[in-house]
């Protein structure tokens, strides 16, 4: 793997909501997303979405492979103690080759780096070996959740970064 992470400016907001909406796309046509009934799926992301999030706090770090933008991950601090991760992103000819575990792994350093305790991701709950991966991570399942603007339920995983991280980044840095 050679990619390098770096944050992203007001200027990558379109490349961001491009790369989310792209990754994202096979995900809404396996659970049969539409704009219109699902606007809040990141398959359909817009530059705007961004410009809000980020005017709300949420940092946004893009994955970079030579001069090619591959993936990206936004966090945001919830409170003192916790993060949430979202938007984890990588284009799909990039996937299952370590990209994805770079970036959680990025949103954990900093967020332990920054003195929180938790970081919490939410899954659309049937995406069996999305969840599964998230465990191989060191995240552990908190609740799943319904709610009335999406058509799934989401479950919510936790990783406590000051417990758990330290052999996770000792292996990663080998």
């Amino acid at each position: 793997m050679d990619g390098h992470i770096r944050r992203a400016t007001e200027a990558d907001y379109p490349l961001l909501a491009a790369l989310i909406r792209t990754s994202f796309k096979d995900v809404a046509v396996r659970f049969r997303l539409k704009a219109k009934t699902c606007p809040s799926h990141p398959a359909f992301c817009t530059d705007e979405k961004i410009k809000n999030a980020a005017a709300k706090g949420e940092e946004y770090f893009i994955l970079m492979e030579d001069s090619r933008a591959i993936g990206c991950v936004g966090l945001q601090r919830a409170n003192r103690d916790v993060y949430f991760m979202e938007m984890l992103a990588v284009l799909p000819e990039y996937r299952s080759k370590g990209y994805g575990s770079y970036l959680v792994n990025h949103c954990l350093r900093l967020a332990r780096g920054r003195s929180a305790r938790r970081v919490v991701v939410g899954v659309i709950a049937d995406q069996k070996e999305l969840i599964e991966w998230y465990r191989w991570l060191g995240f552990r399942f908190k609740q799943y959740a319904r709610f009335h603007d999406l058509p799934y339920s989401v479950a919510f995983m936790y990783n406590d970064v000051l417990l758990q991280q330290e052999l996770f980044f000792e292996a990663e840095a080998a």
